[in-house]
This record gives C-alpha cells, structure tokens and sequence, in this order.
C-alpha cells in the first residue's frame, strides 16, 4: 500500500468513532499492540529529541526500503509512534521525503493533542525524515 492509501485507512477508522474518548482508546491499544524494540537499539542516540517523554526510534535499510522500530514508556505516545511506523515505514526514502501526512490534521490529532505531544509527534516525523534522508545519501553515494 503507498503512503497516501495507509493514511486514507487510518483516517476511516478514526471516523469510526463517536468522540475523542473512543479514539484515544484505540490510540492507547495500538501502542499496546506495538513489539518493543531490543534493548541494544534503547540508546541515548536513538532517543528523538523533542519528546516529553521518551521515545526511542531505530531505522534500518532492507531491500531499499526503511524500516522503522520504535518505543516509549508512555503508552499514548507508543499509539502515535505506531501510527507513524504504520504510515512510514517499509517505504523508499523519496517515498517517506515526499510523503504529506496530512493524516495528523484530518484525524484532528493535531488538534486534540496537548502541545507538548504535538511537538512530540512533529519531532518523530522530522526524525524519520531525517533517516529517510541520511539513507537515500548512502544509497546514492
């Protein structure tokens, strides 16, 4: 599926619910449904600055795609990171450089959220972009 198709499948389901109560339940069981990363990637390099709370982000490049793991302690945060992962990754770096999610503002998460998380959520986007960037680099190079 591209990008733009996941984000569209997100955007039904989170119409699917009455109020934002519903939806940040879902946003809490996605986090619940998110494999924890290994250890050996819960590094202080792989900590994404900008985050109240800690999120770590590992992202790797298989058969020209980026694949993204990710973790955090706080588990609404872990169901936002999950939709990210979702929408991002197992893409090409142009896809993920390239890619509007425009998801965030028609599932009114951007609205919805306290500040702190919407900074949060904003630095996860940059750092995936960042590693979509740094890899399309190297695979240039």
């Amino acid at each position: 599926m591209s990008i733009n198709e996941i984000q569209d499948d997100l955007i039904e389901t989170f119409a699917l619910f009455d109020d934002w109560e519903e939806k940040y339940e879902y946003i809490i069981d996605l986090g619940k449904k998110l494999p924890g990363l290994d250890d050996k990637h819960k590094t202080e390099d792989n900590i994404i600055k900008g985050c109240q709370s800690v999120v770590w982000l590992h992202a790797r490049m298989e058969n020209g795609k980026v694949i993204f793991e990710a973790d955090s302690q706080a588990i609404i945060v872990k169901g936002l990171v999950s939709m990210l992962l979702q929408v991002l990754s197992d893409h090409t770096p142009n896809e993920i450089l390239d890619a509007d999610l425009y998801f965030i503002e028609k599932t009114g998460l951007s609205s919805h959220l306290a500040q702190t998380r919407s900074n949060g959520l904003a630095s996860m986007v940059k750092q995936m972009k960042a590693y979509a960037l740094a890899f399309k680099v190297i695979s240039a190079g």
